[in-house]
């Protein structure tokens, strides 16, 4: 079987940071599939479910109630490895472009006070899977360590 777009990425050389993963073509529509890394893969220690689990619910909320690009957002949740999210937006931006977004989504988590959205048994299979704390502390360091600071090296895949 063909290698898929994903695994053909140097994890070795990947920095935290945003990415441009994919394009896909749905009739006249396209999807931009973007890679959020927040550790450095097999050189980090991953991320634990339970504050996944709680940066998606606030990530997903925020981005789905955005003023712009709330009707844009298709998907937004952890990748597999625990080393990241992937964001799927309508249009064609480059990472460039929806840096502002992601830098605001995860001030948003940073800064968020209260009941996590979601969390409750009746909207949330696994609900006390959660752990806010340290969605916050994921958040801000990935704020301070890649998006504050964000370049060619940590916003294009490594060749």
């Amino acid at each position: 079987m063909k290698k898929i777009a994903s695994f053909t990425v140097n994890h070795l050389d990947l920095l935290p940071g945003v990415y441009v993963s994919r394009r896909d073509s749905i009739g006249i529509e396209t999807l931009t599939t973007y890679d959020l890394r927040m550790t450095a893969p097999n050189k980090e220690p991953v991320m634990n479910t339970a504050e996944m689990h709680t940066i998606e619910h606030l990530g997903a909320t925020f981005l789905r109630n955005h003023f712009e690009y709330r009707d844009r957002v298709i998907y937004f949740g952890p990748m597999g490895c625990r080393t990241g999210f992937y964001l799927i937006l309508t249009g064609k931006q480059t990472s460039s472009e929806i840096l502002g977004l992601v830098t605001e989504t995860f001030e948003f988590i940073r800064d968020f006070q209260g009941e996590v959205p979601g969390a409750s048994p009746r909207d949330c299979g696994n609900y006390l899977d959660m752990n806010l704390p340290m969605a916050k502390f994921l958040a801000d360091k990935y704020l301070s360590e890649s998006l504050y600071t964000a370049n060619e090296k940590n916003l294009n895949y490594p060749e």
